[in-house]
């Protein structure tokens, strides 16, 4: 028998879903805190990282983030949609399209989806146009001197959505490849702080904080491996990867 707590979570989870659900049907897709970055520091790249990295944000593959079913999509939307500060994702219909633009930059790197929310929500909070004191911008806090690495040289397009998501998730799978999965690590780079466990550790912690919880009718639902990814990239494990 359902506690009233229980029964109230319940109740607001499945409001959550349908509005999700309208949301995504009405877009024809069912075919804070202020910034912590510290500054990720600039390396001398090699060519071949270089020009890899390079194609890895070029890539315009449509972006459509997978999910095993329709009914996995509408809840794992509705669960993070929940959770956003609303205000800096006031609609609803903002917070689908965010959400699916994270989702389909974290799986197209490799990476765990609501590890990028964490990271997100650590580094800028959800601010869109978020500038660190070291200069960093946007949701992943993405240091200017990146476009000129790999990019088209404009700093000014880190405030763009999608591309911040492109570059963020493309320089921490980056920093997973120097440092051979050893995440602890990886995020100590993207935040110029490497060796010091202050921010790996908050970002661990946020990291629970966004663990998906299925809704019951897809608590029996397995999700499939994600097959592999453009230019070599692997996806990472869950949580357990952290120290």
């Amino acid at each position: 028998m359902l506690t009233d707590s229980k029964r109230t979570k319940a109740e607001t989870r499945t409001r959550w879903r349908a509005l999700t659900a309208l949301v995504i049907l009405s877009a024809g897709l069912l075919a804070a805190p202020g910034a912590r970055a510290g500054a990720q520091l600039y390396e001398p790249l090699s060519d071949s990282v270089r020009v890899a990295l390079a194609a890895a944000l070029r890539d315009r593959s449509p972006p459509e983030p997978r999910f095993a079913s329709t009914m996995e999509k509408v809840d794992w939307l509705a669960d993070m949609a929940e959770r956003l500060p609303a205000r800096h994702k006031p609609t609803h219909a903002e917070r689908i399209e965010f959400l699916q633009m994270v989702r389909y930059e974290a799986q197209r790197a490799g990476l765990d989806p609501q590890l990028v929310l964490g990271l997100i929500q650590v580094e800028s909070g959800f601010r869109r146009h978020a500038i660190s004191s070291a200069g960093a911008r946007g949701y992943m806090q993405v240091m200017p001197f990146w476009t000129r690495l790999i990019g088209d040289g404009d700093p000014s397009g880190l405030f763009d959505a999608r591309t911040n998501l492109r570059y963020g998730c493309v320089i921490l799978r980056h920093y997973l490849d120097m440092e051979r999965g050893d995440l602890y690590r990886a995020l100590g780079r993207y935040n110029g702080s490497l060796g010091r466990p202050e921010y790996p550790n908050m970002v661990q912690a946020a990291w629970k904080r966004w663990a998906y919880e299925p809704g019951p009718r897809l608590q029996q639902v397995s999700t499939p491996p994600p097959p592999s990814l453009p230019g070599g990239l692997t996806p990472t494990r869950g949580p357990s990867t952290l120290r």
